[in-house]
């Protein structure tokens, strides 16, 4: 069958009329030669679109690679699509997975993988993609990621010209640019469809006269035409979620049936400690939590209930907006400012109409709602003003005389220490545009090195990065970003520059800086050389304070006063004095380098910090052998050394911190050290402290959710499999 035979064929396999914006997308992908860009709201249909394509791939003989941006969503399109293949006539077996230690079906026609699989393919010489016939990139709005961004733009730029492109992506507001773009820059002709028609339309209310907890049981009723239920509740912070949902758990928000069938869908032992038993308590009522701090098994629950109608609100931030597809008959704004306090401003377009997209389920709903809520002061004021204007100034009933003379009394105000939003700002956002896609961020050293060990000059590499999806003036900051770059690898002799000829000479120690993902690569190899001789608790240390953690709870976390190890006291700190780097005594002032001695002076009229932790001590060192300044975190915290002192009891830690609402938060923290360990102990000699690290590590997690931890392990696999 040639393509238009296959077209007919598929659509014939319908049995239900098509979305203007499906039948357009279909009709481009059967005719276009380089493929299609298809643009359009969440709830459009576009799976069935992407099915057309792998219908074509099983019928033609060819093969073709699915991708999307996480495990989860891919093991979910890996099964719809082994049970749509056997519809159509073809074998489960024709429909393979690929998500970094799990392949099932890894040589079938069709292959469901993540992003990074694909990437790490079309870098493989072991990769012949010549029988390749197509590339379908779900989610490809996540072009637009800070941090794996870039693997989808590498995708794009390294598919061999014979593979034709399917995009699809939630709406973005420069689809003709990267259309544009990918055609002039990388000869990819994608015909654009788009669309902003939703199948659900939304009603936007603003609520200026009822409180969140009024608000809430008030969208509760019996009446589907009058119920506005289920709906998520987005807040900006964690500990908001948890107050809102304390506040309603106590209104009667379902019946008792409704009670009885949740608790048989309650797994018995999931709730058994940490914040668990408080979440069951909320979930029998009708309340789910979902955060980041929420752990996964927990959220996998709440996303359930919330699938099958029994719980009638989600309290969650706007994270769930951004990753989960978990699809509401209404939104709910607390709040439309976000940040610290005093600082906060109105959230991003982008983000406001992720969370707004949630409304309405086009198999059960006519109408999506979107309910924001002024602040509490402002709807106070509200109601007083109501209560206060329904009496006549000029009545002359003594008791309406002192209720209104009580009223005065008890006027409220605004408070000089909040901040507050207006309706106006609420139509400024819905009359906002969607988001626009752009090579976000420099890329990492990983890409470089690839770069650079692939024969490509330093003027290769820069044409390359003049040619990414930018405005003129951020291109112009990665060429900074590239000398910088360039600088502090032969700071640390990974290369040799020619500065007449911009040619390159690489050391061979420069492959082992690939070996870094969840660090600056450069401080990897640094810390890996200079922790050699350092205690156990100095190594845990050094690597927690390079990842990344919520600064919400850095007070639980505080680093101890740990005892200085050998290492700290007869190398590091004399190394740093002969470096002039003043380093303040933990007894009070601070050790001044002199110039003919090896010995410091204390000055105890120094009023900084009392003490340099080793951490700090260690990143001072890296700092002072840089070319260029290299944006590197250190935070002084103690997670994974508290488990480790627990014996590795997490919930025995998080309720000692007071962390049992942040469980999810320390659990990721847990599972970033292990993949930070094995990265180090890759390339320490197998210094038994870091196997010992990973090891303790994952058995605290595997405690809390083993089936997670497996997961999360998985996907960094998946990504480290890259070889850049």
């Amino acid at each position: 069958m040639d393509r238009g035979e296959i077209c007919d064929k598929f659509l014939d396999s319908l049995t239900f009329d098509l979305y203007p914006v499906q039948e357009e997308a279909l009709l481009a992908w059967y005719e276009s030669e380089g493929g299609v860009l298809v643009s359009a709201p969440t709830g459009m249909g576009k799976t069935l679109i992407a099915e057309s394509a792998i219908f074509e791939a099983l019928h033609a003989g060819q093969r073709l690679y699915y991708t999307t941006p996480l495990i989860a969503l891919t093991d979910q399109k890996f099964r719809d699509f082994q049970r749509q293949a056997e519809e159509w006539g073809f074998a489960r077996e024709d429909i393979g997975l690929i998500t970094g230690n799990r392949r099932v079906n890894p040589d079938a026609r069709v292959r469901i993988v993540v992003a990074e699989i694909l990437l790490n393919h079309l870098l493989s010489s072991e990769e012949n993609l010549d029988d390749v016939s197509g590339v379908v990139m779900d989610e490809f709005h996540y072009f637009n990621d800070w941090e794996r961004g870039v693997v989808w733009e590498l995708s794009l730029v390294l598919l061999p010209a014979h593979i034709r492109l399917m995009l699809l992506s939630a709406t973005v507001g420069n689809a003709v640019d990267f259309a544009r773009w990918a055609r002039e820059e990388h000869g990819r002709k994608l015909q654009l469809v788009q669309s902003t028609e939703r199948r659900v339309p939304l009603e936007f209310v603003w609520v200026g006269d009822k409180l969140l907890a009024e608000q809430l049981p008030a969208m509760v009723s019996a009446d589907d035409a009058e119920n506005r239920t289920p709906a998520l509740v987005f807040c900006f912070n964690r500990d908001e979620c948890w107050e809102v949902a304390e506040r309603i758990k106590g209104v009667k928000l379902i019946d008792q049936a409704t009670r009885e069938q949740i608790e048989e869908n309650l797994p018995a032992d999931a709730f058994s400690d940490g914040i668990g038993p408080k979440l069951k308590q909320m979930l029998i009522r009708g309340v789910g939590v979902h955060h980041a701090g929420v752990l996964p098994k927990y959220k996998e629950i709440v996303e359930d209930l919330f699938l099958k109608k029994l719980i009638p609100f989600v309290i969650c931030t706007e994270t769930l907006a951004a990753g989960i597809n978990l699809p509401a008959r209404s939104v709910v704004v607390s709040t439309l400012l976000k940040g610290k306090l005093q600082e906060k401003k109105l959230v991003a377009p982008s983000s406001a109409h992720q969370m707004f997209g949630r409304a309405g389920r086009p198999q059960f709903d006519t109408q999506g709602y979107v309910f924001a809520l002024a602040h509490e002061d402002d709807v106070k004021i509200d109601k007083w003003r109501k209560k206060y204007d329904q009496i006549d100034p000029n009545t002359k009933d003594p008791g309406l005389l002192r209720v209104r003379k009580q009223l005065e009394r008890k006027k409220p105000s605004r408070r000089k220490t909040q901040q507050y939003w207006a309706e106006g700002q609420f139509q400024t956002l819905i009359k906002a545009g969607p988001g626009n896609l752009s090579s976000c961020s420099m890329i990492p050293y990983s890409v470089l090195i690839y770069l650079l060990t692939e024969g490509g000059s330093v003027a290769d590499i820069r044409k390359f990065l003049s040619k990414r999806f930018n405005k003129p003036e951020r291109l112009s900051k990665f060429q900074d970003q590239l000398e910088h770059m360039l600088n502090n690898l032969a700071a640390f002799g990974y290369l040799t520059k020619d500065e007449e000829s911009e040619q390159i000479t690489l050391d061979e120690k420069i492959h082992d800086l690939v070996t870094f993902r969840s660090v600056d690569p450069l401080y990897g190899a640094f810390c890996v050389k200079h922790l050699a001789r350092s205690t156990f608790e100095e190594k845990v240390q050094a690597l927690e304070s390079v990842l990344p953690l919520s600064p919400g709870i850095d007070k639980q976390v505080r680093l101890p006063d740990l005892e200085p190890g050998p290492y700290q006291t007869n190398e590091l700190e004399p190394t740093l004095l002969k470096l002039g780097v003043a380093l303040p005594h933990p007894e009070g002032g601070i050790a001044l380098p002199q110039d003919d001695t090896d010995e410091a002076v204390w000055d105890d009229r120094y009023e900084g910090p009392r003490k340099m932790t080793f951490a700090e001590m260690l990143k001072a060192l890296f700092d002072a052998k840089l070319a260029s300044p290299e944006i590197v975190p250190v935070h002084n915290r103690w997670v994974a050394g508290g488990i480790f002192e627990a014996q590795c009891d997490f919930y025995k830690f998080v309720r000692s911190r007071n962390l049992t609402k942040n469980e999810g938060i320390v659990l990721r923290h847990l599972l970033r050290l292990v993949i930070l360990a094995g990265e180090f102990l890759a390339l320490a000699d197998e210094d038994p402290d870091y196997q010992l690290i990973g090891e303790q590590a994952t058995r605290a997690c595997m405690q809390v959710d083993p089936r997670y931890t497996d997961r999360f392990l998985a996907e960094e696999n998946a990504k480290k499999a890259i070889p850049l």
